[in-house]
C-alpha cells in the first residue's frame, strides 16, 4: 500500500504538471486533465489512492511554482477526491450497482458518474471554503471552478480508464482488498455503511450549494464571476462561511469515521450464475 500511494502521488504530479501553464486562477488553479484519475485510483487502491492524491497535489504545487497557504487546503481537498470514492461505492441505496466497478454495464456508469459529481462537489467546497477563510477569494469563485474542473475529466475519462485499468490490476492481484489484512479492513454492517454514504454525499453536494448560495445571496458576488472581477470577502461575510464550513467538515469526519467501504465485499463476491449453455463453454 505503501508503494502504490508512492506511485498514485508520481502519476498525479506528472499528469499535474504538464497542465500548469494553462492557469484559470493565477497562483491556484489551472485546466487539470489529470483530475480524472483520484477517483479511479480510489476504486482500485483505496487508502494508497487518498494519500497518493493529495502528495501528489502538494509536489504538483511545488514543482509547479503554485505553492502558496492555500495548498494545505489542496491537500486536504485532494485527499478527500481520493477519499470518497471507494467509501461511496456500493452505498448509494438505488443509485448503486452492487457490482465491482469493471464498468461493464450502464449501471456502474450511472453510479461512477454519481460519485464523481460527490468527490468533485466535496473537494472544491474544502479548497473554495479554506481559501474563503484565508481571505483570498469568495466562495463561489473557486467552487465552481473547482467543481467543474473535478467533475468533467472524471466523469468523461474515468469510466474509460476503469474499463481498461480495472480487469488488469485485478488481474495482477493489485486491488487493495489484495494487499491489506482482513482486520484492516473495517467491518460495517450494511446499513451503516448506507447511511454513511449517503450522508457524506448529501453534505459534500450540499455544503458546495450552500457556500455558492451565500456567496451570491448575501455576498452579492455575481454567480460565475472571475477572481479579477471580485474583492476578497469581508470578515463579517466570512464568518457565516466559516460556520457553514465548520458543520459540513464535522459532519463529514464522523460520517466517514463510522462508515465501511462495500467495494471489498462486492470485489469478492462470486459472479451470478450463467444459464446451462455455458457449462460447455469455454
Amino acid at each position: 500500500m505503501i508503494i502504490l500511494t508512492v506511485v498514485v502521488t508520481a502519476v498525479y504530479t506528472a499528469a499535474l504538471i504538464p497542465f500548469k501553464g494553462f492557469v484559470l486562477v493565477p497562483g491556484f488553479t489551472e485546466i487539470r486533465i489529470a483530475n480524472a484519475f483520484p477517483v479511479v485510483f480510489s476504486l482500485m487502491f483505496g487508502p494508497a489512492a487518498a494519500w497518493g492524491s493529495a502528495f501528489g497535489n502538494l509536489l504538483g504545487d511545488v514543482f509547479g511554482g503554485t505553492l502558496t497557504r492555500g495548498s494545505f487546503f489542496g491537500f486536504a481537498g485532494n485527499f478527500f477526491f481520493g477519499f470518497v470514492g471507494y467509501k461511496l461505492w456500493g452505498n448509494l441505496g438505488r443509485l448503486s450497482s452492487d457490482r465491482e466497478p469493471d464498468m461493464r454495464s450502464g449501471d456502474q456508469v450511472v453510479e461512477f458518474v454519481v460519485v464523481a459529481l460527490v468527490a468533485s462537489a466535496g473537494t472544491a467546497a474544502i479548497i473554495a471554503w479554506g481559501l474563503e477563510v484565508l481571505g483570498l477569494f469568495p466562495f463561489s469563485v473557486l467552487g465552481t471552478i473547482i467543481g467543474v474542473n473535478n467533475f468533467l475529466p472524471t466523469a468523461v475519462l474515468g469510466p474509460l480508464l476503469l474499463r481498461v485499468l480495472y480487469p488488469r490490476v485485478k488481474q495482477d492481484g493489485l486491488l487493495y482488498p489484495d494487499l491489506m489484512r482482513a482486520k484492516d479492513l473495517p467491518s460495517v454492517n450494511h446499513s451503516r455503511q448506507s447511511t454513511a454514504g449517503v450522508t457524506i454525499a448529501v453534505v459534500s453536494i450540499a455544503w458546495a450549494v450552500l457556500g455558492i448560495a451565500v456567496s451570491v445571496g448575501i455576498q452579492g458576488i455575481p454567480l460565475g464571476a472571475s477572481p479579477g472581477e471580485v474583492m476578497p470577502p469581508s470578515p463579517v461575510e466570512t464568518r457565516i462561511q466559516l460556520v457553514v464550513g465548520s458543520v459540513a467538515v464535522v459532519l463529514l469526519l464522523v460520517a466517514s469515521a463510522f462508515s465501511g467501504e462495500r467495494l471489498s465485499q462486492l470485489y469478492r463476491q462470486e459472479p451470478p450464475a450463467s444459464g446451462p449453455s455455458d457449462e460447455f463453454g469455454p
